[in-house]
């Protein structure tokens, strides 16, 4: 009826969740399974309880929760009382707005936790390689003409063995030699990398060529180890995804023996890295094949605004930054090796479209292709005609 039944606080322990679930259900006299609970945030400890206990746990977006609030009050109030009876009463009135959660399976939730110590793991690799860098431009820059990638491991062995413009005037020849083969680097000889790094050095403080060795050596030892625990999360990825392959599936959702994995690996531009982020953060909507909403949640649809006469199309910026990056290097990564994206991208960019704008636009194809494909369980055919260019 809309009538307050009562408030209370509830401490964050595992004591305080089991109080909250037994105050629920004492107070409204009703089974859990009758009970809808809403609130903002999808995830976490108290979700994970409110729903192993069997209640209806419905999740809202903060913006529309802000606007509901402005039903109930216009001076801007706000606080923990408030927001729960506009989450409740607008629950018993607007459900449409609200998306019901349903339990994740574990190798999902793994696969989810990988995929961003992945990426976390990428952005620390990146930020140790331009330091490296930076050390290297300060005493050594001869250094940084051999690789555009400072982190890669053929480049860390050959500063061990020369670190300094001295210490390149006295290496040896065959052992430049026999690193590059062990790294099977093929741009340089080690006549002619040697030969570089002894051209005429930068004049430096005293004390700073030994300050930047020592430095450098530091930031080396955290580089190895986090290029290690890359290697190891892009196993894990591996392993995660091909098990999503083995788990059940809904009956309307079933194709002819292929799974969801290897349909989306059919695809141009997919990757370990990628395919994890779209089974992980793109769950709900991939299994529901539901291509509207994985585009909204990539951020590759605009957003129109238009009153009267005025009339302006913006990027979508309310989405999971995860899931943006993901799309956004799929689509990349298509331009380069699929004709009909790399025509598409051309054609966008002829009429005066950003680079980012046009591979939105590929984007949003490749989730509507990838979605279709999910639909007949078909695997991606690079010789297929799309039908704008069969018409």
């Amino acid at each position: 009826t809309g009538q307050k039944l009562g408030h209370r606080a509830f401490a964050h322990s595992g004591t305080g969740l089991t109080e909250l679930v037994d105050w629920i259900r004492s107070t409204s006299g009703h089974e859990p399974g009758r009970i809808a609970v809403g609130i903002e945030v999808p995830h976490g400890p108290v979700v994970e309880h409110l729903m192993d206990a069997g209640l209806l746990v419905h999740a809202v977006n903060p913006k529309q929760l802000d606007r509901l609030r402005d039903r109930f009050t216009m001076a801007g109030a706000k606080d923990d009382r408030l927001d729960a009876f506009v989450l409740a009463d607008s629950l018993r009135t607007d459900d449409k707005f609200y998306r019901l959660l349903e339990p994740m399976h574990p190798t999902i939730i793994e696969l989810r936790e990988w995929s961003r110590i992945t990426e976390d793991l990428s952005t620390e690799r990146n930020r140790l390689a331009n330091r490296f860098r930076h050390q290297l431009w300060r005493y050594f820059p001869q250094f940084l003409d051999l690789s555009e990638d400072w982190a890669r491991q053929w480049i860390l062995d050959l500063w061990e063995v020369v670190p300094t413009p001295a210490k390149a005037r006295g290496t040896r020849t065959v052992t430049i030699a026999n690193l590059l083969k062990q790294s099977r680097v093929r741009k340089w000889t080690a006549d002619s990398l040697l030969a570089h790094l002894r051209t005429v050095p930068i004049a430096v403080a005293p004390g700073v060529t030994e300050a930047c060795i020592a430095h450098c050596r530091i930031i080396i030892t955290r580089l190895r180890l986090v290029m290690e625990q890359l290697k190891t999360a892009l196993k894990q990825l591996e392993r995660l995804c091909s098990a999503v392959a083995d788990l059940p599936v809904a009956p309307e959702t079933m194709t002819d023996g292929r799974c969801d994995p290897d349909i989306l690996r059919s695809l141009p531009g997919v990757g370990p890295i990628v395919l994890a982020a779209l089974l992980s953060e793109g769950h709900d909507a991939i299994v529901r094949r539901d291509a509207p909403t994985l585009r909204a949640l990539s951020g590759v649809v605009p957003v129109t605004r238009r009153s009267g006469k005025q009339c302006m199309v913006v990027m979508r910026q309310a989405c999971p930054h995860r899931l943006r990056t993901a799309v956004y290097h799929w689509a990349r990564v298509a331009v380069m090796r699929d004709p009909h994206c790399r025509t598409r991208y051309s054609d966008m960019r002829k009429r005066g479209h950003s680079h980012a704008r046009a591979l939105r636009s590929i984007g949003s194809r490749l989730i509507g292709v990838a979605c279709v494909m999910l639909q007949t369980g078909e695997l991606f055919d690079a010789n297929r005609m799309p039908q704008p260019a069969i018409a």
